[in-house]
């Protein structure tokens, strides 16, 4: 008998709590995407680029309307630029064209992409693997938003990346020509012809292959450069160079 009062008891204790009792878990307060975000751009205002990170990406998670979290993605990105982390402005900028493929913004996401290379450009001889990176992300911007804000200053700088590759691909065939490396010498400046055929070097590189195959007792194919030099660039200094080499190639 006493067990059962103890058990009537306990289940009278439950019920009375279950009815008065207040739950322990509170709802969470409707999320505010919009004022976050403003505090997240004041953040990056004052270089606070890490409390701004936490607060977009709060806004991310967060952001059930979507209409905040595609400009979370792509202010995440914009702050590890201007804390100089180039290479992971990269990947967030590529994650938000992965993401949003279609969003208004996905052009300048693809843009900075491509920026990032460009900047990293040195010089030819140390600046070629950056160029090909930029002038390849570029290229891409092109193809994926041909209607991109940025048509102008893209074809600019896919013009400069041309050239910075064509100047490298130039110094390494003349160093093996320099080096008696013949075939690997023309084997660089053919295939740069290739790549680039407009490019700016072309009466030096075919000057070189003319070269190049002289010394590998080629006469026809020296000539044959030799007289692509004279016909194509005669009021280039080089040209003069190319009318003695075939003249010389004459005699013999």
């Amino acid at each position: 008998m006493k067990i059962f009062k103890t058990i009537l008891l306990i289940l009278s204790l439950a019920f009375v709590i279950s009815c008065s009792g207040k739950t322990s878990i509170q709802p969470d307060a409707k999320f505010d995407a919009e004022k976050t975000f403003a505090k997240a751009n004041d953040l990056i205002e004052k270089k606070e680029y890490e409390d701004a990170r936490t607060v977009l990406l709060e806004i991310k998670n967060r952001d059930h309307t979507k209409k905040y979290a595609p400009l979370a993605q792509l202010k995440l990105a914009d702050t590890f630029l201007k804390d100089e982390d180039p290479d992971r402005a990269i990947e967030e900028y590529r994650k938000f064209t992965e993401l949003y493929p279609d969003h208004k913004y996905a052009s300048y996401a693809q843009y900075q992409i491509g920026n990032i290379y460009f900047n990293q450009i040195d010089g030819p001889e140390r600046g070629s693997g950056a160029a090909f990176r930029a002038m390849d992300e570029f290229e891409k911007l092109k193809k994926m938003f041909p209607r991109n804000p940025y048509k102008e200053i893209v074809e600019s700088r896919i013009e400069m990346c041309k050239d910075i590759i064509s100047d490298y691909e130039f110094i390494v065939g003349n160093f093996y020509y320099k080096k008696d490396a013949y075939k690997a010498a023309i084997t660089r400046f053919e295939g740069l012809l290739k790549k680039f055929p407009e490019t700016k070097k072309e009466a030096s590189v075919l000057y070189y292959l003319g070269l190049s195959y002289k010394a590998l007792d080629n006469k026809e194919k020296a000539a044959e450069y030799f007289k692509r030099v004279v016909e194509k660039y005669p009021q280039n200094n080089i040209a003069y160079d190319a009318k003695k080499e075939l003249s010389s190639l004459n005699k013999k």
